[in-house]
Parts: C-alpha cells; sequence; structure tokens
C-alpha cells in the first residue's frame, strides 16, 4: 500500500501550539480568549504528538503557527521546530510556514528562507491577528514572491475566537479577515493558489462568490462543525464548488473526529465526500508523488 492509499483524510488546518522549548504561539491572553470561545479540552500538543495523533486516524495533517510579532508584541512558537517535526513524520505531517507582513522585505527575506531551508509547503496568514489588510497594494511584493516560488496560502476570514468576549477584542479587527480583501489578492496574483480559511462568518455568499469567479481561490472548511454550515455553503460543497473544498478542522480548537461525525451527518454523495476530505487537497497540494509509504 502506497502512502497515498493508507491516508482517508487531509486535515488542511491544523495549529501547532507549543514549540520543543514549551513556548507557545499564542499569548496568554488570546490562549484564555480562545479557550473560552471554542470550549476546548484537548491537551496542548507538540509536533511529534500532533503527528501521532494523526498517525493513529490514519489522517494527514497541514500544520503551522502564525507569526503576528509586531501587532501582537509576542513572538511565535519556533517555525523551524515545526517543519523539522514534520519532516520527522513525513508520512503524517505537511509544514506551512508563516511571515509577519508588517516587517517589510524581511518577511520576504524570510518567507524565502523558510522555504529553500526548512522546505515549508505553503504559508499562513491572519489578517485579523497579523493587523494587515491583505489587499493593501503595499503588500504586493510579499504575495508575488510566494506566487513566484508556487507554494499556496491558507489565509483565514470571517470572525475568529482570538479576543473573542474580551472588551475591544484585544484590539483586533473582524474587518481585515472579510474574504472580499482576498479577491483583490486573487486577481493580482492568478498563480497564487490562496485556500480562504474557515467558514467565512459573517461573509459566507462573499467567499463562494470569490471562489466561484476565481480559479486560484479555494475554502477550507475548518473552525465549525458542519452541522452549523449555512444553507449556501452545503449546497455549493455538494455541487458547484465540490472540487474546491477542503477538509480542516481547526484542530485543536475542533477536533477531527467531531468535525467527521457532523460532516457524515450532511449525507453528501460518496463522491463530493472523497473529493472534500481527501482528493481536492492532494491535487492542491501535490502530493501524489510526496508522501513515503
Amino acid at each position: 500500500m502506497t502512502g497515498l492509499e493508507r491516508i482517508r483524510a487531509i486535515d488542511t488546518h491544523v495549529h501547532i501550539q507549543v514549540d520543543d522549548s514549551g513556548r507557545f504561539g499564542a499569548s496568554p491572553e488570546q490562549r484564555e480568549a480562545m479557550d473560552r470561545y471554542f470550549g476546548s479540552s484537548e491537551p496542548v500538543r507538540t509536533v511529534d504528538e500532533t503527528a501521532q495523533y494523526y498517525r493513529e486516524r490514519d489522517m494527514m495533517a497541514v500544520v503551522f503557527t502564525v507569526d503576528a510579532t509586531t501587532n501582537s508584541g509576542h513572538a511565535p512558537n519556533s517555525i523551524d521546530d515545526i517543519a523539522a517535526g514534520a519532516a520527522r513524520n513525513a508520512d503524517t505531517l505537511i509544514a506551512f510556514g508563516s511571515v509577519d507582513p508588517l516587517q517589510g522585505n524581511a518577511a520576504i527575506d524570510e518567507l524565502r528562507r523558510q522555504a529553500s531551508e526548512l522546505g515549508v509547503r505553503g504559508f499562513k496568514f491572519h489578517p485579523t491577528v497579523q493587523g494587515f489588510d491583505p489587499s493593501d497594494e503595499r503588500f504586493i511584493p510579499l504575495f508575488g514572491a510566494i506566487e513566484e516560488l508556487g507554494l499556496p496560502i491558507v489565509v483565514h476570514t470571517g470572525q475568529t475566537g482570538v479576543g473573542a468576549g474580551v472588551p475591544g477584542g484585544l484590539g483586533l479587527r473582524l474587518s481585515l479577515s472579510n474574504p472580499m480583501l482576498l479577491d483583490d489578492v486573487a486577481a493580482r496574483h492568478p498563480g497564487l493558489s490562496i485556500i480562504m480559511a474557515h467558514p467565512s462568518v459573517p461573509w459566507q455568499d462573499e467567499a463562494i462568490s470569490i471562489a466561484t469567479h476565481k480559479a486560484n481561490v479555494w475554502i477550507d472548511l475548518s473552525g465549525w462543525s458542519p452541522k452549523y454550515f449555512s444553507p449556501a455553503l452545503v449546497r455549493a460543497t455538494r455541487t458547484y464548488l465540490k472540487h474546491k473544498m477542503l477538509f480542516g478542522s481547526d484542530f485543536p480548537a475542533l477536533t477531527p473526529d467531531r468535525w467527521l461525525r457532523d460532516f457524515a451527518g450532511l449525507e453528501l454523495p460518496e463522491e463530493v465526500e472523497r473529493l472534500v476530505l481527501k482528493e481536492n487537497a492532494v491535487r492542491l497540494l501535490g502530493l501524489d508523488e510526496a508522501v513515503p509509504a
């Protein structure tokens, strides 16, 4: 059995919260707000522990952290550790990198380092947490550099648990995660594959429209139980966007077990389930020849 044949699903949205030195990717205030928002009781896992968790389930996982140093004042957990851990567990993990967009040319140098030296397979952005407008023309060089590398990006859209329920939301602006801002990015960079992360509450129709219009835009379905998906999102997944939807859990906020159980409850055609759970990710990430047996 080949490496991919043994895999039953690919979770395209998994956070690594802590590195090998014990450093957390989010500040204590951010973690406290997220724990309240999601009500998650999952323990904090290292890269290797995350790999074992997914290996036991015959799944692969795209893993990452978020570098929001400038906006949050908190440096992320080590991206080098995540990439090294993914390399140790290449049968199960795929590492995405992250750079701080507000660091200008230094961010471009860093993303090139992560691609060439660490071997990351894409990049993760969170406009609300990182405090940047992805449609701003000053970020054209940043996205252009990733486009040149031929790597995809996954970008948070919609509301977030970071800062939720706190006065002022820790100063974080939800408007920066309106998916319409990514329409500009997709138009300027047609060779850049963009994954809009999560059902984009409260802008779900906008996200569906962008994914329908732009061939280089995808949607990952992470962060929400499928039983709460809007009728429009379910319809798009079932029919005209079935080749552009990706399974994602947002683990550890939501477990893949819970997500898959609730996804089965949508009673989608078997072909659609195969596409969403695995085949679309294989195609987007170019995994056909990349997964060891």
